[in-house]
């Protein structure tokens, strides 16, 4: 996907509702703009599900990992361009339950190698049920 956003911003935008991942689980980016981002996950009778039916941990961790990506991109520098996520931390709070649940992604450094990002995810009733930091890595052109 990387490679596809640096020849064309708006295709990885624009092609992130049609990764057959992001279908799979049900993700979607309902919002973009410098530095914030805003994924949704629809959940159906197919989402993975953890303890009592909730959405399983490690979709709540891609979640994280996934909503830090359109935040940073949206507002990369110019003479800077992707490299990956360097790291990941998940604080679960409470089960994920509802008809969704999104993922909000603010940047709140952003360096000349690496973006701090937070991402927290919120459920339907607007419970905040996991926060999450991701270091996303960027590299010189």
């Amino acid at each position: 996907m990387t490679e596809t956003f640096e020849a064309d911003p708006k295709n990885f935008f624009a092609r992130f509702d049609s990764n057959p991942f992001h279908r799979y689980l049900g993700l979607s980016l309902v919002e973009s703009k410098p530095d914030q981002a805003r994924l949704r996950l629809t959940i159906s009778e197919q989402t993975p599900t953890g303890v009592g039916g909730s959405v399983n941990g490690g979709v709540i961790a891609t979640m994280i990992d996934m909503a830090a990506i359109p935040a940073v991109f949206a507002g990369l520098r110019e003479g800077s361009r992707p490299a990956g996520t360097a790291d990941l931390q998940v604080t679960y709070l409470r089960q994920a339950h509802g008809a969704w649940i999104d993922a909000v992604a603010t940047v709140i450094k952003r360096g000349r190698q690496l973006c701090a990002v937070e991402v927290s995810i919120v459920n339907d009733q607007g419970e905040l049920c996991a926060r999450g930091r991701v270091l996303y890595a960027l590299r010189s052109t």
